[in-house]
């Protein structure tokens, strides 16, 4: 639930959130999810999508943009957009990204790698006070290192456990011999 490095891409359709904001997606079952991967892309038909094509929501429902369009990004969120050939004063607000900051008892890591609300949650309302970094993309939080030492660990527990259940084992089948020839 901690937020990762950010790394700068430049590319305007990157967004990072900063503090423990989540994007608002449409799962493939058509349920809401929440996702901290702000690589999105313009499908086809100008919806809004993460790279793994899934709908970004809005405050109205999925984002779409005019196709062929330049997008742009604010740090509030709002998604603005020029069509090919328009001046600057052709620029067009179509939308706001919802993004909500859920209490981290509030949501659960699902089967195919997105955060839905646990059962009995109260739903998400959209938080205006989260910023959203436009050209950027959160790295990873975890620690290589840190998470190679625990894994090390862990095994040298497991062995451990290992050798004191054969060694009760082994006793319990003394004990049982030594019963048996009395």
């Amino acid at each position: 639930m901690r937020a990762g490095p950010l790394t700068y891409t430049g590319r305007p359709l990157d967004v990072a959130l900063q503090g423990n904001g989540w994007l608002v997606v449409q799962a493939r079952d058509g349920s809401e999810a929440y996702t901290r991967a702000g690589s999105l892309q313009i499908a086809q038909d100008g919806q809004v999508q993460t790279s793994s094509g899934l709908p970004v929501m809005g405050d109205g429902g999925p984002l779409s943009v005019p196709p062929g369009s330049q997008v742009t990004i604010g740090s509030d969120g709002t998604i603005t957009a020029r069509g090919p050939g328009e001046a600057s004063a052709g620029l067009a607000q179509v939308g706001k990204l919802r993004v909500v900051n859920p209490p981290a008892d509030a949501i659960a890591r699902g089967d195919d790698g997105l955060f839905r609300l646990r059962p009995g949650a109260q739903p998400l309302e959209a938080d205006p006070t989260l910023r959203v970094v436009s050209g950027a993309i959160e790295g990873s939080n975890v620690n290589p290192t840190e998470a190679m030492v625990d894994m090390i660990a862990n095994a040298r527990r497991f062995e451990m456990q290992m050798k004191m259940i054969t060694g009760a084992d082994t006793n319990d089948q003394r004990a049982n011999q030594l019963l048996s020839t009395n």
